[in-house]
């Protein structure tokens, strides 16, 4: 072999050796779960509007479309996690739910009066905290961003949340808005653990504080749709509203 030859094969050989050494491009690196929920209590009003918070009352309605059944909705919240909230339904009745912090309780006229036990209460517990989206961090011992999905044609990041009782919750937030357009969780209930999906849409704004009015949710065969109509902030709620119902108080005689 000449020389020419030997040195083109050395460099050759050289340029693979380091082109081998080199790290492979690595991929986009996904944004922490802690930015993106930051990212959404800023897009949606930002902490110091969120901080000012102390009750909420909204009112909506609500429709099963295939069942052809319609009602309304009215809940009321305040600081730290009290809840009621009173679902009414054409042909179905009345569904009321609440927390007054340490106990969940559910009564309806298909099921009768009944305390939330173990993960439901938990769940309960997680949905009532007040300002859940501003206090993430009380709530969740582990967040996580685990890719990014397509919504509606919405590229998304999908995170997944795991609270400290209870079932992980999966969502997803809109790359370019950082709004919050789907959730997954599985929820504890007497039938057994349903999971359900919900699509979140038609932000607007409440005060300083941009929130969707529309929600259409599916778990299984079923579908359903909520639409916001009011909602009013640090109202004076009455404070009996959070007290437990006599039958409730009954059950926990028992």
């Amino acid at each position: 072999m000449n020389r020419i030859s030997m040195g083109k094969t050395l460099w050759i050989g050289l340029a693979i050796a380091l082109a081998a050494s080199r790290p492979a491009p690595a991929a986009d690196a996904l944004p922490k779960a802690d930015t993106i929920l930051d990212k959404y209590v800023e897009v949606t009003g930002g902490k110091a509007a969120y901080s000012k918070l102390r009750t909420e009352t909204s009112t909506g309605t609500m429709e099963m479309g295939a069942m052809g059944v319609k009602g309304t909705v009215v809940s009321y919240h305040a600081e730290p996690n009290q809840s009621f909230v009173e679902t009414t339904l054409g042909g179905v009745g009345k569904i009321v739910e609440g927390s007054n912090g340490d106990i969940a309780w559910e009564m309806s006229a298909m099921q009768g009066a009944r305390i939330k036990e173990g993960d439901e209460k938990g769940q309960a517990l997680l949905h009532a905290r007040f300002n859940g989206d501003l206090n993430w961090r009380d709530l969740y011992s582990k967040v996580e961003t685990v890719g990014t999905e397509s919504v509606d044609g919405k590229e998304c990041y999908k995170l997944v949340l795991t609270p400290k009782s209870g079932n992980p919750l999966t969502k997803w937030y809109d790359k370019t808005s950082g709004l919050l357009v789907k959730m997954t969780v599985k929820a504890k209930s007497p039938m057994g653990e349903i999971e359900s999906d919900s699509f979140l849409s038609d932000y607007r704004k409440e005060g300083d504080i941009l929130l969707p009015h529309k929600v259409v949710s599916k778990a299984g065969p079923i579908e359903f749709s909520m639409t916001i109509v009011s909602v009013k902030y640090n109202e004076d709620i009455p404070k009996d509203k959070f007290d437990l119902p006599a039958e409730i108080k009954a059950l926990q005689k028992k």
